[in-house]
C-alpha cells in the first residue's frame, strides 16, 4: 500500500478514537449503573473498539515512513495500549474472572473472532535491535567460555555379568548369520529366474498387452475422476485452489514493497537525526543569545511591574516551582505574588496538621467511595485518557489539515524540528538566566534597601527538600565493584541466566471460544480456550513489558502464576514472552537454585545479583518452575535435602521493591498447586491464570498445524475430525510426542505413495495417559479457593452482602464479651 493509504488509515483511527473519547469523557458525568451485566457490556464494547484502533495504528506505525508522524503515532499507541489494560482490569474487577467471552459483542459490531486478536507491536523488538544484539552476543560469548571451561565427563562404565555379555554376543552373531542367509537366498532366487526364462508365445504376448492396457486405462480414468472431483469441490467452495496455496506474484511484490518501506524508514530516521543535530547547532549559534537577552528583558520588566504594583521587589520563584516559567504565564504580577506567598505559607505550616488533614480527607474520600459503590458501578479513573485527548487534539489541529502535496517522499520537516528544539533550548537557557537574574535581583534589592538599612532575604539559598517527606533507605549495592559482564558470567555458569527459545506467541495455537456467552446465560461457567490464554498473556505480560510508558502508568502486575496440567504449554508461554519483548530470562526455580549460594548471606547475594542484572538488562522475566514447591504445606522426604522453601521469605521482599520503572516480571508455573499453601501462593502472585486442556476446535487446529510443522502432509485420507474427537483430554505436549513418533524421516519419504491416516496416530496416543476429568475438576476447585475465584462464586450466588453482615455481628459480640 502507498503512504497515502496509511495516512488515511491513521485519520480513520483518529476519527474512531475521537468518538470513543466523547463517549468516555462526556460533558456531564454518567450516572452509576446498577445492573452489572449492562455495565460489563458497555466496558466490553469499549474494549473491542480500542482493539480495532490498536490494530490500525500498529499497522500504520509499522509501515509509515515519515519520522515525525511515527513519533506522534507512537505516543497515541502507548495511550491506546494503556487504556486497553485499564479496561481489562475494569472487566476483571467487575466480572471477577480473568477470561471474558465477547462473541455477542463481535456479532453486534459485525467483526470476526480474528479481529479480537491482540497484535504484538513489531517496535518492541525492532527499536531495541542494537541493545538486543549486544545482549545476545554477550550471552553467546559467555556460553562459549562456559562450554570450553567445562571438561567433558568420562562415559560411565556399567558393570556387566558374563551371562549378559554372552547373550549380547549371541544376538549379534545370530543377526550376522541371518543377514548372510538372506543374501544367499536372494542370489539363489535370481539364478532360478534366469534358468526359468523362456521365449514368450504369441498368446502370452496378447495377454500381457491386455493386462497393461487394463492397468493403464484404469489409472487414466481414476486420474480424470480425481481431477473432476477436485474441480467440483473448488467450484462449490469446499476446497482451496492449489494456485492460491502458493504465494501469488501480487503477494510477493507486496512483501518486497514492505521490505523497501522498512529500508526507507531507516534512511529517513538517519536523515532526521542528522537534521536534529544540525538544527540544534544552528539555533545555538544564531538564536541563543537573542533568546536569553529577550528572557532577561521580560524578567526585568516583571521586576519593575511588581515594584510599581506592590511597592517592593518580588521574591524570585524557586526552580522546583518552575523558576522564571511562572513569570511568562498569563497572570498579573499581583496574582503571581499572591501565589508565591501562599506557597510559602503552606511550606511553613506544621506537617502533623497536614497529615491530620490528609487522614480526614482520606476518610471522607473512603466514605464517598462507599456511597458511590452502593449507588452503582462507575468506571475507575484513567491515567491515559487525558494523554489520548491531548494527542488526538494535536492530530486534529495540526496533522489532519496539513497540506503535504510537496512532501511526496514523506521526509521530515525542518520547521517542526526548529519549533521543538526552540522549546528545549529555552528550557536549558532558562536555568542559566534564572541564576543570573537572581543575582541581579539581589543587587537591585541591596541598592534600593541601603537607605532603609534592611536586610535582604537570601532567596537564592532556600532550603531544598522542604516538601520532601521521609527519606527512603536505599538498597545496599553488594556488588558495586563488579561489572555487568562479570555478574552475567557468574549467573550463566550457575545456570540462573538462560537463553530464551525463539518462540512466537502465535505458535501457541488455539481456537476461539464461540459459546462462552451462551453458556454463561444458562449459568454454566465455560472453560477458557487456548485463544483466551494467548490473549491474557499478551495483555498481562507482553504489552506492559514492551513499552516503558505503559508499564509505568498501567495497573502494575509484578508476578503471574500459570497453572495447568502437564503439556499445556506453560514453559512455551514464558519463552514466547521473552522472545516477543526481547526480555532476558532468569531461572529461580527451586530445583535450579538447590545447592547454589548456600547460607543466608549466599541467598541474599543471589537474589541481589539476579534483580540487579534484571534491572540493568530490562525487560526481564524471572521464571519459577514448579512454584508450588516454594510454598509446600509439607516438604516430601526425597526433597528435604534440596530445601525448596529457601526463597519463601526473601523473594516476596524483593518483589515489593519492583516499581513501575522496573520492567521485571516474575512468572511461576505449577501443575500441582494443591500441595502448596494457597494463602502465601496468592500473596506472591497477583494474577493466577488457569490453562485448561484444549477443546475440540483447538485440538483440530493443533493436529493440522503440528503435523505440517513436522513435514507431514495433510490429505483427504487423514481424518482430522476423528483424530480431534478421540484425542479429548490430551494436551498439546502429548500431541507433539505422538506426531514425533509417527512422522519419522522414513515415513515422510513414504507419503507420496502411502499418505498419512488417522489410524497411525491412535496406537501411540493410547499408550499415553490423558488428563482425566477428575484432574481438571480438582484444578477448577482449587482455583475457586483463590481470591478471584471466591469473588466469582459470591457474585454468582448473590451472597456478597449476606456474608458481610454475620461477620460484623460476630465482631461486635466478641468485643462485648471482652
Amino acid at each position: 500500500m502507498s503512504q497515502r493509504t496509511y495516512n488515511k488509515m491513521w485519520a480513520d483511527a483518529h476519527l474512531e478514537l475521537s468518538r470513543l473519547l466523547t463517549e468516555e469523557l462526556p460533558a456531564e458525568p454518567l450516572h452509576p449503573e446498577k445492573d452489572r451485566v449492562v455495565f460489563f457490556q458497555r466496558v466490553a464494547m469499549f474494549y473491542v473498539r480500542y482493539i480495532q484502533i490498536f490494530r490500525q495504528l500498529e499497522t500504520v506505525y509499522d509501515l509509515l515512513v515519515h519520522p515525525q508522524k511515527r513519533r506522534v503515532i507512537r505516543a497515541i499507541l502507548d495511550g491506546v495500549i494503556g487504556r486497553l489494560l485499564e479496561l481489562k482490569n475494569e472487566m476483571v474487577e467487575k466480572e471477577f474472572s480473568e477470561y471474558h467471552y465477547m462473541d455477542d459483542v463481535l456479532h453486534d459490531l459485525k467483526l470476526r473472532p480474528a479481529d479480537l486478536e491482540i497484535p504484538i507491536p513489531c517496535y518492541f523488538v525492532t527499536e531495541c535491535s542494537r541493545e538486543l544484539k549486544e545482549r545476545k552476543t554477550m550471552l553467546t560469548e559467555i556460553l562459549k567460555l562456559v562450554q570450553v571451561s567445562e571438561r567433558p565427563q568420562p562415559p560411565l562404565l556399567k558393570k556387566m555379568s558374563p551371562e549378559v555379555a554372552i547373550k549380547i554376543i549371541q544376538v549379534a552373531e545370530r543377526a550376522r548369520q541371518g543377514r548372510l542367509r538372506a543374501k544367499l537366498n536372494e542370489e539363489s532366487r535370481n539364478m532360478n529366474r534366469m534358468y526359468r526364462t523362456k521365449e514368450p508365445e504369441p498368446a502370452d504376448i496378447e495377454l500381457a498387452a491386455l493386462c497393461i492396457q487394463k492397468v493403464w486405462r484404469g489409472h487414466v480414468e481414476r486420474k480424470k475422476t480425481k481431477i473432476a472431483r477436485d474441480e467440483e469441490m473448488i467450484f462449490l467452495g469446499m476446497a482451496m485452489d492449489p494456485r492460491h496455496q502458493v504465494p501469488c506474484p501480487a503477494e510477493i511484490k507486496a512483501q518486497a514493497n514492505e521490505s523497501c518501506t522498512r529500508i526507507k524508514q531507516q534512511e529517513h530516521e538517519e536523515d532526521f537525526q542528522k537534521s536534529i543535530l544540525a538544527v540544534r547547532k544552528q539555533l545555538r549559534d544564531v538564536e541563543s543569545h537573542d533568546m536569553s537577552e529577550k528572557m532577561k528583558d521580560q524578567i526585568r520588566e516583571w521586576f519593575i511591574e511588581c515594584r510599581d504594583a506592590t511597592g517592593s521587589f518580588p521574591d524570585y520563584p524557586n526552580d522546583e516551582d518552575g523558576g522564571s516559567a511562572l513569570i511568562f504565564a498569563e497572570k498579573n504580577p499581583q496574582q503571581l505574588m499572591e501565589e508565591i506567598a501562599e506557597k510559602e505559607k503552606e511550606d511553613s505550616n506544621n506537617r502533623p496538621k497536614v497529615k491530620e488533614e490528609k487522614r480526614e480527607k482520606g476518610k471522607k474520600e473512603k466514605g464517598k467511595a462507599e456511597e458511590e459503590e452502593e449507588a452503582g458501578l462507575k468506571m475507575l479513573p484513567s491515567a491515559f485518557l487525558s494523554d489520548l485527548e491531548v494527542e488526538n487534539k494535536t492530530f486534529v489541529d495540526f496533522w489532519q489539515t496539513r497540506d503535504e502535496c510537496t512532501n511526496f517522499n514523506q521526509r521530515h520537516e525542518v520547521e517542526l524540528i526548529k519549533e521543538d528544539k526552540r522549546k528545549v533550548m529555552e528550557a536549558e537557557l532558562r536555568v542559566q538566566v534564572d541564576e543570573q537574574m537572581r543575582q541581579e535581583l539581589a543587587e537591585w534589592k541591596l541598592a534600593v534597601d541601603k537607605d532603609k538599612g534592611g536586610k535582604t532575604k537570601a532567596n537564592a539559598k532556600k532550603k531544598k527538600g522542604s516538601k520532601s517527606g521521609k527519606r527512603k533507605k536505599k538498597e545496599k549495592d553488594l556488588t558495586a565493584d563488579r561489572t555487568l559482564e562479570s555478574l552475567c558470567q557468574e549467573l550463566v555458569e550457575l545456570g540462573l541466566l538462560k537463553k530464551a527459545n525463539n518462540v512466537h506467541l502465535q505458535d501457541y495455537l488455539g481456537d476461539f471460544s464461540y459459546l462462552g456467552t451462551t453458556l454463561r446465560q444458562y449459568d454454566i461457567e465455560p472453560m477458557p480456550s487456548l485463544s483466551d490464554v494467548r490473549q491474557v498473556i499478551s495483555l498481562y505480560a507482553i504489552l506492559p513489558l514492551g513499552s516503558q510508558v505503559v508499564h509505568e502508568k498501567a495497573p502494575l502486575i509484578k508476578a503471574i502464576l500459570l497453572t495447568g496440567p502437564t503439556g499445556v504449554g506453560k514453559k512455551m508461554l514464558v519463552h514466547a514472552i521473552c522472545h516477543e519483548t526481547g526480555a532476558t530470562l532468569f531461572d529461580l526455580s527451586p530445583l535450579n537454585t538447590a545447592g547454589k549460594y548456600p547460607g543466608k548471606n549466599g541467598l541474599a547475594m543471589m537474589l541481589h545479583i539476579v534483580f540487579k542484572v534484571a534491572r540493568l538488562l530490562q525487560p526481564s522475566v524471572i521464571l519459577i518452575e514448579d512454584a508450588e514447591k516454594m510454598f509446600y504445606k509439607k516438604v516430601p522426604k526425597e526433597e528435604k535435602e534440596l530445601d525448596p522453601k529457601r526463597l519463601k521469605k526473601d523473594l516476596p521482599k524483593f518483589l515489593k521493591m519492583i516499581k513501575g520503572e522496573d520492567r521485571v516480571l516474575i512468572v511461576g508455573t505449577t501443575r500441582d498447586p494443591h500441595s502448596s499453601d494457597i494463602k502465601s501462593l496468592c500473596k506472591m502472585y497477583s494474577k493466577i491464570i488457569l490453562i485448561p486442556r484444549p477443546d475440540y476446535g483447538s485440538r483440530y487446529i493443533l493436529w493440522k498445524q503440528l503435523i505440517k510443522k513436522h513435514s507431514g502432509e495433510v490429505t483427504k485420507s487423514l481424518d482430522l475430525s476423528s483424530l480431534a474427537k478421540i484425542s479429548d483430554g490430551y494436551t498439546p505436549g502429548h500431541m507433539v510426542q505422538v506426531i514425533q513418533s509417527v512422522v519419522t524421516k522414513r515415513r515422510i519419504l513414504q507419503q507420496a505413495n502411502k499418505p498419512l491416516t488417522a489410524a497411525e496416530f491412535v496406537a501411540p496416543l493410547a499408550k499415553i495417559d490423558p488428563v482425566f476429568q477428575e484432574e481438571e475438576e480438582a484444578l477448577k476447585n482449587w482455583y475457586a479457593k483463590t481470591p478471584l475465584g471466591k469473588k466469582r462464586i459470591k457474585a454468582a450466588t448473590g451472597r456478597e452482602e449476606e456474608d458481610e453482615a454475620p461477620v460484623k455481628g460476630k465482631d461486635k459480640k466478641k468485643k462485648g464479651k471482652k
